[in-house]
């Protein structure tokens, strides 16, 4: 599948069959998100897998945000111990970003080996941080679901180019 392809035909899944991921894809998505890029090559992010599926239903307890019957999570992490060590000046916002480019990445990758994904942010993070066993400075910031997809979401459409993109100066709607 090509990068801009993935891009526009990726839809935020929450419906599953109850079909297992294969490691083998769940490995070529998690060495994508490892992939990402990095302010500073910092990569201060984790991911924890959880797969199993009485492990799944205990995640799912803990994150009402979670719709559906998934076959797979990650945990995206943010190890704020190797951002400041690491980081040096400015980390603080770089590190942030930085999750979000694994987000993206690990979603693009989901798609372009067939799974569906969607991204979490409503769970209890104190309730995961201590199901994961993180340790103190390791935060959960976002689950990711994952499986086959039972349906194809359309697209929920997305505003017009000239509403959010500017030529040369900010109101000149780029044309």
């Amino acid at each position: 599948m090509e990068t801009l392809e993935a891009i526009h035909a990726r839809r935020s899944v929450r419906a599953f069959t109850p079909d297992p991921v294969p490691e083998a894809l769940l490995e070529q998505v998690l060495r994508a998100g490892a992939a990402s890029a990095s302010g500073g090559n910092v990569q201060a992010w984790g991911f924890v897998l959880v797969r199993s599926a009485k492990r799944l239903a205990a995640l799912r307890s803990l994150a009402p945000g979670i719709i559906g019957q998934p076959t797979a999570a990650i945990a995206i992490c943010l190890d704020g111990e190797r951002a400041r060590r690491l980081g040096g000046a400015g980390n603080e916002q770089m590190m942030w970003l930085d999750i979000g480019l694994a987000t993206q990445s690990l979603l693009l990758a989901a798609h372009d080996v067939g799974l569906g994904a969607c991204p979490i942010g409503s769970f209890h993070r104190g309730g995961v941080s201590r199901f994961l066993g993180l340790p103190p400075e390791v935060h959960p910031v976002l689950l990711m679901v994952f499986g086959y997809p039972a349906i194809q979401p359309s697209s929920p459409g997305r505003r017009p180019l000239s509403d959010v993109c500017f030529d040369e100066e900010w109101g000149t709607p780029y044309e």
